[in-house]
């Protein structure tokens, strides 16, 4: 049970990321025997205050007291010696170790008079602490990279465990488990809360703070501006407390559809990431998917343009059967992809806007044995004009535009290809509102000459205000379509955390 004295607190916390604030004046308390929830919607700080108190990075302002005593956390290996655990929503592992080397890194048991490692003993100890945490049974000797992501969050969580930690930190652990394996989960929490541990637990899931937390704290915006106990208060209040009070309805837009359906996808499934899902597109509809970490969203995107392995199911396209297996096949079957990382996957920075434009349409530019160099630059200043691309010339170096006309670009070189399908992986990050803007009409042009457009976003006033109907995915699963005009940010919010099938007062958290 939970003791009045805080064992963590911290206390007004402060920290800037190039003078722009991600934490302002928050504060937090631990008490020992309990799990307490911190929510908050996507950039609310959450991440932020995590690897500050994981030593990752330093704050700016404010204190952090242990035991009643202020500390000071300058790295990950001094926030370990002070008890304190982070479980990272990335997979902080060393892919080439095995299991075994892994939970037991730096603890490794030797012969008695040597110096040389007791595997035996190594992997008999690894081996029992996963069955004991989470009653599964892992081999040892397998290689990280071998595992699958559920398997490596078990690892990772076990690893954590077996530190004997005062105050341990989830940030979002479940994201990648099955249902049984955080039923598992679940149980060693509970376990440790009776132990006297204080946890912090951070989740998009509302229905898994109700089913845990004891005290929930909700960010927005790098501040505090609630603290409830969990059994007292509504899903309504704690979705209402993450959003305040931002616009709940986007313009209005003239929609594209028609009547022809152009994609239909049946009982689509990629283990592990997605399953099941089923849905169909119009000829000019934009089609918005959400989900929060872990819904299986963005897989599905980059699934319908060949980039998940083990897919199942049917697709569609134009009438035409497709299940792309690579990149190449979807474009071959009239699919664009815009990626989120642009600078990563959707550009090369150092070849000129030219270059990059013509790079999906060399084939047809080629005459004899070489470009055509009239009609190349034809076609890239058609482009530059119709979306608007502000560059020095077409032969600028890509590097030297903006973000937002970088993205552009991206978008630019898909629409030579006359595709059928236009698929975009959050496409106006880092893009400043001007280049929103442009990037929304490029996007209802294409929808207005009977493309489909799917855009996959965790940014619900776009996806309201950009799309037709919203596909809500949750956990790996389709769980509701929404019609974009008719819906609000509380409702999209709702069924992408669960809230919508579950209750959260009422339960029990003794």
């Amino acid at each position: 049970m939970a003791s009045n004295t805080p064992l963590l607190a911290l206390h007004q916390i402060d920290k800037a990321f190039d003078g722009v604030p991600a934490l302002r004046q928050v504060s937090l308390v631990l008490a020992a025997g309990e799990i307490h929830g911190l929510i908050g919607h996507n950039g609310a700080g959450k991440s932020t205050l995590i690897k500050i108190l994981g030593g990752l990075q330093p704050a700016d302002g404010g204190q952090i007291w242990l035991d009643g005593r202020q500390i000071h956390i300058d790295s990950p290996g001094k926030a370990r010696a002070l008890g304190i655990e982070i479980v990272h929503q990335e997979r902080l592992l060393a892919p080439t170790l095995t299991v075994a080397e892994t939970l037991l890194s730096g603890e490794e048991p030797v012969w008695p008079g040597l110096r040389l490692i007791n595997r035996r003993r190594l992997r008999h100890v690894a081996r029992q602490a996963i069955q004991h945490y989470f009653g599964l049974d892992i081999n040892p000797d397998s290689l990280i990279a071998d595992l699958s992501v559920a398997e490596q969050q078990i690892v990772q969580i076990t690893r954590a465990l077996r530190h004997s930690p005062r105050v341990l930190v989830f940030d979002e652990p479940t994201a990648a488990l099955a249902r049984h394996e955080v039923t598992a989960l679940f149980k060693a929490i509970r376990r440790l809360r009776e132990q006297g541990l204080a946890v912090l637990y951070v989740s998009h899931y509302l229905d898994e703070i109700s089913e845990l937390c004891q005290q929930v704290s909700v960010l927005r915006d790098g501040r505090n501006v609630a603290q409830h106990t969990v059994s007292t208060v509504t899903p309504h209040q704690l979705i209402h407390d993450m959003l305040g009070n931002a616009l709940r309805e986007g313009p209005p837009r003239q929609s594209q559809r028609r009547e022809q359906t152009l994609l239909q996808v049946t009982a689509l499934s990629a283990e592990g990431r997605f399953r099941e899902v089923s849905f169909s597109a119009r000829s000019g509809e934009i089609l918005g998917i959400t989900g929060l970490l872990g819904s299986g969203g963005k897989a599905l995107v980059r699934a319908l343009f060949g980039l998940e392995s083990g897919l199942t199911g049917t697709i569609i396209l134009n009438g035409r059967p497709l299940l792309p297996r690579t990149p190449h096949q979807a474009v071959k079957q009239g699919i664009a992809f815009v990626p989120e990382d642009r600078r990563a996957n959707g550009i090369a920075p150092a070849l000129s806007v030219r270059e990059n434009i013509a790079l999906t349409s060399l084939t047809s530019l080629v005459s004899g044995l070489f470009i055509d160099r009239r009609r190349e630059q034809a076609l890239v200043a058609g482009n530059i004009e119709r979306l608007g691309i502000r560059t020095p010339g077409m032969e600028a170096p890509l590097r030297a535009l903006s973000g937002g006309n970088q993205q552009k670009v991206v978008l630019a070189k898909w629409l030579n290809t006359d595709a059928w399908l236009y698929l975009l992986d959050e496409p106006t990050v880092g893009v400043d509102i001007g280049a929103k803007a442009e990037i929304y009409q490029a996007l209802h042009n294409l929808a207005a000459e009977g493309a489909v457009i799917i855009v996959f976003s965790a940014d619900l006033l776009e996806l309201q205000s950009l799309c037709d109907r919203i596909l809500v995915m949750a956990r790996g699963k389709l769980v509701k379509t929404l019609d974009a005009a008719a819906t609000d940010h509380h409702e999209l919010l709702a069924w992408a955390s669960g809230a919508v099938s579950g209750t959260l007062a009422g339960a029990s958290h003794e």
